[in-house]
């Protein structure tokens, strides 16, 4: 089962020229809300170097004490959002995603156990939120976007959730996500 979209140059007919990718997982953190499942995200600060102020999955580079894919997501989401691994259950993850920027990431699915608290670290994370599961899975809140980048027109999945423009590679992820719980 070929997922919708693997990559942000996929839906721009871009072969990547890249050989190499620096490796990056993120957690997509599926909070066990009743009635109402979330899925818990991130807004990234205005002063990041790159993806400034993005709506993004808690996550990141690996490292080389990193074990693996997953150990990557968990620490990362304890960095950046101070979500404590004890409440999440990895339930495995899904096709890597590639970003123009040159990563290759892997989606950790975990099920987050309510009780937690969060603690957005300063200098990476603007805002901690939850946007109910039903929102990424029902397809008519899902759209493709574009904008002008280097001089071509880049298309992108988007979606938006009242006030909060989720769209690139997190959107990406999600439709892939929805893809995955739908087929």
């Amino acid at each position: 089962m070929a997922l919708p979209v693997d990559s942000d140059f996929q839906m721009n007919g871009i072969v990547p020229t890249q050989d190499k990718y620096r490796a990056a997982s993120v957690l997509v953190p599926i909070v066990n809300r009743t009635p109402d499942i979330t899925i818990l995200l991130t807004q990234r600060t205005e002063d990041m170097p790159s993806h400034a102020g993005q709506v993004a999955f808690p996550g990141g580079r690996r490292q080389e004490n990193d074990a693996d894919a997953v150990a990557t997501a968990l620490r990362e989401t304890e960095e950046e959002v101070g979500l404590d691994r004890k409440f999440v259950d990895v339930i495995g993850s899904y096709d890597l995603y590639r970003t123009g920027t040159g990563y290759e990431i892997t989606p950790v699915v975990g099920i987050v156990t309510p009780g937690f608290t969060t603690r957005a670290d300063p200098r990476e994370v603007a805002d901690v939120f939850e946007v109910p599961l039903d929102h990424f899975l029902d397809a008519g809140n899902h759209r493709i976007d574009s904008r002008m980048a280097q001089g071509r027109e880049r298309r992108f999945y988007a979606m938006p959730y009242g006030q909060r423009y989720i769209w690139g590679a997190t959107a990406g992820m999600l439709k892939n996500l929805q893809f995955i719980l739908t087929a």
